[in-house]
């Protein structure tokens, strides 16, 4: 369990810095302005062993060592939705380095949903509190040179969010993948593939020459995992939905395909931390903090 520093790409006025988490095979990325040093990151991963129930924050220092040597003030955590793949290390980032850690404003859609699917404690209310600050569609802020514009992207759950940030780079969660891989999945409660067709689309309609940086990346065995591609690039060759792909074919391909995915390997303990901002249910009488597994109901 990794997050190894891939590749930085240099834009106008910020870098880009991926790290690569194996186990998830999921992308955290650091922006930073080239001029104040300030940063945000975004989708951190907190590395989780399953069969052990035990948590580990390798891969979370790992950046955090990161930031320290390139002297960056790291200033928020961006959450592009609540992820069912991995649990996040937001937290870590909260109690280390002082950052604020934001989500869109329809969390509470899914803390709602998932509330009633664990029987969480009558004490979790489910209005996005956990979290600093709930963003909306439109919604835009700055940190230092970086201008993050916020775009509604509704479909692979409810509450997805992507963040743009100078009009240049695209950071898109789990709507769109690399082009031979195609889309995201829609069967998550709240998720629709017709919704995910008009998000991504809204995606397209940016500059040909904007970059697109996915969240995950499932390779085959011909290449290396790749975390950007152009708007371009995916307009013309992404599997799913280039250029001729009907809204029509697209939501019977992607209906279809998602009745025969697995869920999750992570699916249980992810969630249930992930709409408590990366955090563990309040710890019982015996200081234990304790995950539910609800049978037979996914």
């Amino acid at each position: 369990m990794s997050s190894d520093l891939l590749e930085n790409i240099m834009h106008s006025k910020f870098h880009v810095h991926a790290f690569l988490d194996d186990d998830s095979e999921t992308f955290s990325y650091v922006v930073s302005d080239s001029n104040s040093q300030q940063a945000i990151l975004i989708d951190p991963v907190l590395n989780f062993d399953y069969k052990s129930g035990r948590s580990c924050e390798s891969g979370a220092k790992k950046i955090g060592e990161y930031l320290q040597s390139h002297s960056l003030s790291l200033e928020w955590v961006l959450e592009t939705h609540a992820h069912a793949d991995h649990i996040s290390a937001a937290p870590y980032f909260k109690k280390h380095f002082g950052a604020k850690i934001a989500i869109g404003e329809h969390i509470k859609t899914v803390q709602q949903s998932f509330k009633a699917l664990f029987n969480l404690e009558k004490e979790f209310l489910p209005n996005g509190a956990d979290f600093d600050r709930l963003l909306k569609d439109g919604d835009s802020f700055n940190v230092g040179q970086l201008s993050i514009r916020v775009m509604y992207t509704p479909g692979h759950t409810p509450a997805d969010l992507v963040y743009i940030i100078n009009e240049e780079a695209i950071f898109v969660g789990d709507t769109i993948f690399m082009p031979d891989v195609g889309t995201a999945r829609c069967d998550f409660p709240g998720g629709s593939s017709e919704t995910l067709y008009d998000s991504i689309q809204k995606l397209l309609s940016m500059p040909d020459e904007a970059t697109i940086y996915v969240c995950h990346d499932y390779p085959t065995e011909k290449r290396n995992h790749r975390f950007a591609v152009t708007v371009k690039e995916q307009k013309e060759t992404n599997i799913h939905v280039k250029t001729k792909i009907s809204k029509e074919q697209f939501v019977q391909m992607r209906d279809s395909r998602d009745e025969e995915l697995p869920m999750p390997r992570l699916i249980l303990p992810a969630i249930q931390m992930n709409i408590r901002a990366g955090n563990p249910p309040p710890a019982e009488d015996n200081g234990i903090s304790y995950l539910k597994i609800p049978l037979n109901q996914l």
